[in-house]
């Protein structure tokens, strides 16, 4: 079987910090303030967005939206197949009842993430209103999910992979695209 391989970075860590500061602005001005607002991270990269988030909405608005993550492992609707999903831990310190949360991850692709983080937030309460922000929107939905807030638009194909990169789970901040590698089966590339 093929490596996958780098095509392209389409972002760097400066770049990726102007789209959070863009999205904090964004954000701000749609929901009149900051003060009311809560940002739920999924987890993994997410969790790891929405305090870099926080930290913009506060630099610009003086208020720091509580912050929260939240693990869909056993929402999705992959999770009866093969794979064996990792559980992680949620962690929401307020109500979720009455909330206005802004719901953020890092790629935003299929919809079914977001579709399981809906189902896992609502099992949690009611909240008031859900935006979501998310910094890579590359298309191919297979569900109605839109984002409310998009660091950038990256057009991509079935073939690639569109990676957010981030520490502590990268040594580096970026998006990058990947070939997917192909699988080799007797009689050649399939």
């Amino acid at each position: 079987m093929e490596q996958a391989t780098l095509k392209a970075q389409i972002m760097d860590e400066q770049a990726m910090r102007r789209a959070l500061t863009r999205i904090a602005h964004e954000i701000i001005e749609r929901n009149e303030g900051a003060d009311h607002l809560a940002l739920v991270g999924v987890v993994r990269r997410g969790a790891v967005i929405a305090p870099l988030l926080a930290d913009e909405i506060v630099k610009i608005e003086g208020v720091r939206p509580t912050v929260g993550t939240l693990d869909v492992s056993f929402y999705r609707d992959d999770v009866t197949r093969a794979i064996q999903p990792v559980m992680f831990r949620t962690d929401i310190p307020f109500a979720v009842d009455g909330a206005d949360i802004i719901l953020v991850d890092d790629v935003l692709y299929t919809g079914r993430t977001i579709r399981a983080a809906l189902d896992a937030l609502i099992d949690l309460g009611r909240p008031k209103t859900v935006q979501l922000a998310v910094m890579i929107d590359r298309g191919h939905r297979e569900l109605p999910i839109r984002a409310d807030y998009v660091g950038k638009n990256v057009p991509s194909s079935h073939e690639e992979d569109v990676r957010l990169c981030v520490s502590p789970f990268d040594d580096k901040t970026s998006v990058e695209i990947w070939t997917k590698p192909t699988e080799q089966h007797e009689g050649g590339a399939r």
